[in-house]
């Protein structure tokens, strides 16, 4: 699998760079998942922006969050893969990518997410632990996960 990976501050972004995430977010978080709420949450200035592409088309993404933002961690967050990356291995890829990103930026210490609660097993094998009680997030079951420092 052949890719370009870009990893890369708000105020970095091309309008073209920026255009494409919000689109694969919106295709993934508001249309396939039916879910409405408002994805453009004033986080986005703060974070770094990982993106997978190929052959010129965005694959994958997620954004990386400083401490302090999310939670008192650095954490993942909006990690998406378009209908075409599906079963061709982004999403491991994203989500090692953007562990690795984030030790690279803010050093070895723990990193946490969100999860939505049927990605419960894909992200532990990456070292995430479920902590907290499973609640509603726009009426998808999530629960809080951990990947400690190693």
């Amino acid at each position: 699998m052949e890719f370009t990976e870009i990893c890369k501050p708000f105020e970095s972004l091309t309008t073209k760079e920026l255009y494409a995430i919000l689109k694969l977010r919106s295709e993934v978080f508001v249309v396939e998942q039916n879910c409405v709420f408002l994805d453009t949450d004033d986080k986005d200035q703060s974070c770094q922006h990982l993106m997978l592409y190929q052959n010129k088309e965005l694959m994958a993404y997620a954004r990386i969050v400083p401490a302090g933002v999310s939670y008192r961690e650095p954490s993942i967050g909006r990690i998406a893969s378009s209908e075409l990356a599906r079963g061709k291995g982004f999403g491991k890829q994203l989500v090692k990518l953007a562990i690795d990103n984030c030790i690279r930026l803010y050093g070895n210490q723990p990193i946490r997410i969100g999860a939505q609660l049927y990605l419960k097993v894909f992200y532990a094998a990456f070292g995430f632990e479920s902590i907290g009680d499973i609640y509603d997030e726009d009426g998808i079951d999530h629960i809080e996960m951990i990947r400690p420092a190693n």
